[in-house]
């Protein structure tokens, strides 16, 4: 089993130092046992452990007590991969049978979360039902919520007593004038309010629960959703004030706002961030925060590994014929675990051995440059150009290496040759990839190889299996040698 490569070390256009980029390495070398328990095998919390462990959403929270201008709640809409959607609504006890299901069947799974359709907390029955279930009957089993905040101070008390050690507060604003942009109306004491009043009541609520399950010993996850033109100046004022008030990761994600998906600010036209809009304002927020770059902005009933979905395996007529023995899964699950954790501290351990090299050596006078990555996990080099759903993004500098962020990208190999707009799938492919200088896979075909050629982008299939950041750094250490990183020239070349 090959370990995950530990990311977000300083680099070169952020300027950001690896606590301010917030390494895994550095969320974990510095907390206590009790957290670092809590975060080692978290896909969310540690982007390490993302490459590993999977994690599952149950949709048991229909209903909704605010409105956000980004959001529009579809149910049995499958081929859409956003925050809100899911299939198959779920009573708790069909969301407890399909945990075991899963549960048991990938045995990586550590993580359960409730975060929807609607919000968790306006459906309190439902929802603490179900955790009540979990706790007793699969207590091997993280538990997690994702909220918007306005119903959270009256729920900490109820959230502390189910063990639930990670609360994500999506918080988009500390500003009721930004708020009322944002959010056209909150549910609040049997009555619904508009403007800039309801985004005070919302933000306020907000800001008290934070307070509070920090007060608790509960590690707090903030989304913060960029909005060009609304938020994005104002978000890293939100990063600071979070901070402040002992949250422990913040996640800046992009506004996902296509007109087809029905949304106030898909049919208004709102754009999202470009890759570089995020990259600059996820650097800026960071400053001794710990920021998550790995977020996949998962369905409300998402399965698997980040990037994947396997919930097609666990629908209710098929687990309805899975006959589960959950003590024996608990017993197999327990040694894979161990294995995994084991290893990854193995890894750990050789990765800083190789930092403490490269920081001895003489750093080379070179610009940073961002690579694409094509992986279907384990932190390793091991898929098909062709095959990627995904790049991961990194960026190599004279500093180390860093996890960027990822880009969505469509198989070129599915049959399907053309787009709606009459542009190739290959062609988007590449065009999802701009900025990027290298592509790093375990093969390549000669029609990608040529277009990415001519597109400015090396395609490189020599790193097969081979930990991501060294790979990276190798090719930047050749990209260097051959004279292709140096800044003087690059600025002569310009100049001429």
């Amino acid at each position: 089993m090959e370990l995950p490569v530990l990311n977000d070390k300083p680099a070169g256009k952020g300027g950001c130092s690896a606590s301010s980029c917030g390494s895994t390495e550095d969320q974990l070398d510095h907390l206590s046992d009790a957290i670092r328990a809590k975060v080692q095998n978290h896909p969310c919390y540690s982007e390490d452990a993302h490459h590993y462990f999977a994690r599952m959403h149950v949709a048991v929270a229909p209903a909704c007590n605010i409105q956000c201008h980004y959001c529009n709640r579809k149910y049995d809409c499958s081929n859409e991969s956003r925050p809100g959607v899911v299939s198959e609504l779920l009573t708790p006890d069909q969301a407890v049978k399909k945990t075991m299901a899963v549960a048991a069947t990938i045995p990586q799974m550590t993580v359960l979360g409730i975060a929807g359709p609607g919000d968790p907390l306006a459906n309190p029955e439902r929802t603490f039902e179900t955790f009540r279930r979990l706790s007793q009957d699969a207590p091997d089993i993280k538990l997690c919520v994702s909220t918007n905040g306005l119903a959270l101070p009256e729920s900490v008390e109820e959230l502390a007593k189910h063990n639930i050690d990670h609360v994500t507060i999506t918080i988009n604003c500390v500003d009721p004038e930004i708020g009322a942009q944002i959010y056209p109306w909150i549910f609040w004491e049997n009555r619904r309010i508009k403007g800039k009043r309801a985004a005070k009541i919302l933000i306020d609520q907000q800001q008290k629960g934070l307070e509070m399950l920090v007060a608790k010993g509960i590690l707090v996850k903030v989304n913060s959703v960029m909005i060009p033109g609304v938020n994005d100046k104002h978000l890293a004022e939100v990063s600071r004030i979070v901070k402040a008030k002992g949250a422990f990761l913040h996640n800046v994600m992009p506004l996902i706002a296509e007109a087809e998906h029905g949304t106030f600010y898909g049919v208004m036209g709102q754009r999202g961030p470009t890759q570089d809009e995020l990259m600059d304002l996820q650097d800026a927020c960071s400053g001794d925060m710990n920021m998550m770059r790995h977020c996949r902005q998962c369905r409300a009933d998402a399965v698997g590994l980040l990037g994947e979905d396997r919930g097609d395996e666990f629908t209710l007529d098929k687990i309805e014929t899975m006959e589960i023995d959950y003590q024996a899964a608990m017993e197999k699950r327990k040694v894979i675990h161990q294995a995994i954790e084991a290893e990854m501290n193995s890894k750990r351990a050789a990765k800083a051995e190789t930092a403490a090299k490269h920081a001895e050596a003489e750093k080379l006078q070179t610009r940073p440059v961002l690579m694409a990555v094509a992986t279907s996990g384990q932190g390793v080099i091991n898929q098909h150009f062709g095959h990627a759903k995904e790049f991961l993004i990194y960026e190599a500098s004279p500093d180390g290496v860093r996890f960027i962020s990822h880009r969505k990208t469509e198989l070129y190999c599915s049959g399907d040759e053309t787009c709606g707009d009459g542009e190739s799938v290959l062609q988007r492919t590449i065009r999802t990839l701009e900025g990027c200088e290298a592509v790093l896979c375990s093969k390549i075909g000669f029609e990608p190889w040529e277009m990415l050629e001519e597109a400015g982008i090396m395609p490189n299939g020599e790193h097969a299996m081979e930990p991501i950041e060294e790979a990276v750094l190798a090719v930047y250490r050749e990209m260097a040698a051959a004279g292709k990183l140096d800044e003087a020239a690059v600025r002569q070349r310009a100049t001429a």
